[in-house]
């Protein structure tokens, strides 16, 4: 009891910007979804309490990542975590690199776990593996972006995509939340290889063991699946996910966000084709011109989460405060924001691969 308290101690002071519910304390909707993800991970991991101060995106949060990472399915959890730690690399979100290469050394091996780590994923010695990682490394790139591989199943298919957007959403509102590094920066080379594998076995049951579909789906009230999630329909796991965390996140974006500031951040995406923003963040200023003072500071923090997450800074924060002091409105309008960019990027994989099939019957 004692250590599993100070295991929660711990994990709560990853959390930054929000005060997380704590887990002796959680009542209600955050109660249920801590009691999964414990059930599942072995502990309140950093993610869930990040997302604590508004339930409904806990739930959604945990439903997104549960039904298409951890749930046994037709795609292996090998190739899941591949997927998981290229999107990471992606979206320079070093605390979900460091956990998913964790889970690879067990699961893959370390080669390829730091070759991927290292963003060289055509080292990479699986072949299999490694095509699955080239193309979720790119999947945010249009065009561009490697396709998604032939060989897959339609029910494979649907849970690597599905990871894919379930991480797009977690690594943006992880580099708002959370600290920079699971791993201690300063451990490096040979020691920090073999934390990694510490880690991995400590990971070993959880990583094998199977997850039955939909246990997390009652947490929310069933919702409509959007057309653009069209790409979810061959896992009704994952649909209902996608259909939940939809409702959930577009509420939240009404409840906080004015129509213009929605408008900035959907028309942003729209255009945005995966290219990195670069050092500076003139382009937000820029985005922002037309923007009242209240306006830009909410959008600044929706805009920036969606496009570049890494460049959420103290400031901004601060700023949105001004206007939006609860921890419950921040969270959602993060989440809203990486869940905008997540579904598109989801978009784009239907359309890619409903353009090779049209290819290779032509």
């Amino acid at each position: 009891m004692i250590a599993g308290r100070v295991a929660a101690s711990a994990v709560q002071r990853q959390v930054r910007h929000v005060a997380p519910v704590p887990t002796a304390t959680a009542t209600g909707l955050v109660g249920r979804a801590y009691a999964q993800v414990a059930e599942e991970m072995r502990l309140v991991v950093p993610p869930a309490m990040m997302h604590s101060p508004s339930p409904r995106a806990l739930a959604a949060y945990w439903m997104l990542v549960r039904e298409s990472l951890l749930v046994s399915g037709a795609a292996d959890r090998a190739s899941k975590e591949a997927a998981a730690a290229a999107v990471s690399v992606a979206t320079i979100c070093q605390y979900c690199v460091d956990m998913h290469s964790v889970s690879m050394y067990e699961l893959t091996g370390e080669h390829d776990a730091e070759r991927l780590a290292a963003d060289r994923v055509d080292d990479m010695r699986s072949p299999g593996i490694r095509e699955i990682s080239a193309w979720a490394r790119t999947a945010h790139e249009a065009p561009g972006g490697r396709p998604v591989p032939s060989w897959l199943t339609p029910a494979q298919r649907a849970e690597l995509v599905g990871t894919v957007v379930s991480m797009h959403y977690l690594t943006r509102a992880v580099n708002v939340f959370l600290s920079n590094f699971l791993l201690p920066p300063g451990v490096t080379g040979r020691a920090r290889r073999r934390m990694k594998q510490g880690i991995g076995r400590l990971l070993r049951a959880s990583l094998h063991a199977r997850r039955e579909p939909g246990l997390s789906l009652d947490l929310l009230p069933a919702a409509p699946l959007p057309s653009d999630a069209g790409w979810a329909a061959a896992n009704p796991g994952i649909a209902g996910a996608m259909a939940r965390a939809h409702a959930t996140f577009d509420a939240a974006g009404r409840q906080w966000l004015s129509p213009a500031v929605r408008a900035v951040v959907h028309d942003h995406l729209d255009r945005w084709r995966g290219e990195e923003t670069g050092i500076s963040t003139a382009w937000c200023d820029d985005a922002l011109a037309g923007l009242g003072p209240r306006n830009q500071a909410t959008a600044r923090i929706a805009l920036l989460t969606a496009v570049s997450s890494h460049q959420v800074g103290d400031d901004a924060i601060a700023e949105f405060r001004r206007y939006l002091p609860a921890d419950e409105a921040l969270v959602e309008v993060v989440g809203w924001a990486a869940f905008e960019a997540a579904r598109r990027i989801g978009a784009r994989q239907r359309v890619a691969a409903d353009g090779a099939r049209q290819e290779t019957r032509t």
